[in-house]
């Protein structure tokens, strides 16, 4: 009876508001899954190399993917696996990264973090301490050079990179410049094993972006609904000629740095604080708030994603590694692998 008495104008956005974020949660929720199938995979000895799980982050991971659009950039960190999900990366590209398919987007070539479409503005990354930023930088020059307009480049980024060389080159090349770059820092307490304490002296992080001539923003990344607000103001902003947008979110790591690591040093005080909060608990709690779902709708969504992730390791499980003796073992970047490849 209430909504009757809305205008159609307010309906709309009420509705717009709702879709996005049962959208968002969606993928917060397809990535928790696919991550605990890579923890219980690792564990299992299926995953060589590393795991890095997003746990904790996924509200701010989401929202970075969901504000992009198709032709803008996107250089995520090892814990965005619900940005890439929301970015346009498929279950089975990531899947078959960490198993070591030669049908992967890296051809079972590289660690599993790194991995990513560059045609499709995906970037895989170098590393995550900072050095994706430049990465960024430069593409967002290019199209600049090649007239390319209404672009937007988003690196993400920890904590423990604003303490690098890089982080300080490329903020201070993209403020000058005045490229639309949204640096996105999730500041989740801890770089490693290393407190923020010990890692900078000022009150935030986000005081720094004045420091380079860049606006600011602040968010609760535990909080879906702040996330999508905040991240999405900011690249509205970057898109719309304001320069470089840096945003940064408190939260915690709800994990250890990978799965070998069991996060012993984390002050339990941070786990009871507001910090430690589950994002996706938080969202669901909010779905059932506003009666945008029900328990019986959360668990038929938890389903439909385990099947779908149990579906891809199915298939990618059978899937060939790559032949050291029969592979060409020139860069992506060269001969038939540039355009060759088939993604799906």
């Amino acid at each position: 009876m209430a909504q009757a008495l809305l205008n159609p104008e307010t309906v709309d956005k009420v509705s717009a508001i709702r879709d996005e974020y049962v959208k968002a949660y969606r993928y917060m929720l397809l990535a928790r899954v696919l991550d605990d199938k890579y923890a219980s995979l690792y564990r299992m000895g299926k995953i060589h190399g590393g795991v890095f799980l997003g746990r904790g982050q996924e509200a701010l991971s989401v929202a970075v993917g969901l504000a992009l659009r198709k032709g803008d950039v996107f250089a995520p960190l090892i814990r965005d696996a619900a940005g890439r999900l929301a970015f346009g990366e498929t279950v089975l590209d990531a899947v078959r990264t960490y198993l070591g398919s030669a049908l992967g987007p890296m051809r079972g070539r590289d660690g599993n973090v790194h991995r990513g479409h560059p045609q499709a503005g995906l970037l895989p990354m170098i590393s995550h301490l900072g050095a994706m930023i430049s990465v960024v930088n430069g593409v967002l020059l290019a199209h600049r050079f090649q007239k390319v307009g209404q672009t937007v480049g988003a690196a993400c980024i920890g904590d423990g990179a604003t303490s690098t060389g890089a982080f300080h080159e490329a903020l201070n090349q993209a403020a000058v410049e005045r490229l639309p770059l949204v640096v996105v820092i999730a500041n989740n307490q801890y770089a490693y094993s290393t407190p923020t304490s010990r890692q900078f002296a000022c009150r935030s992080l986000v005081e720094k972006a004045a420091g380079y001539g860049m606006a600011g923003h602040e968010v609760d990344g535990t909080d879906l609904g702040a996330c999508l607000s905040v991240v999405g103001h900011a690249v509205q902003q970057a898109r719309s000629g304001a320069g470089p947008q840096m945003v940064v979110a408190e939260l915690l790591r709800l994990c250890g740095h990978g799965e070998h690591d069991d996060a012993g040093y984390v002050d339990p005080r941070l786990k009871s604080s507001p910090l430690g909060r589950d994002c996706l608990k938080v969202a669901e709690a909010e779905l059932l708030r506003r009666g945008w779902a029900d328990a019986a709708g959360l668990a038929s969504w938890r389903s439909e994603m385990v099947q779908l992730v149990e579906a891809a390791v199915a298939q990618v499980q059978r899937e060939p590694g790559p032949d050291p003796y029969r592979e060409d073992w020139c860069a992506l970047a060269s001969r038939h692998l540039a355009e060759g490849h088939t993604y799906s």
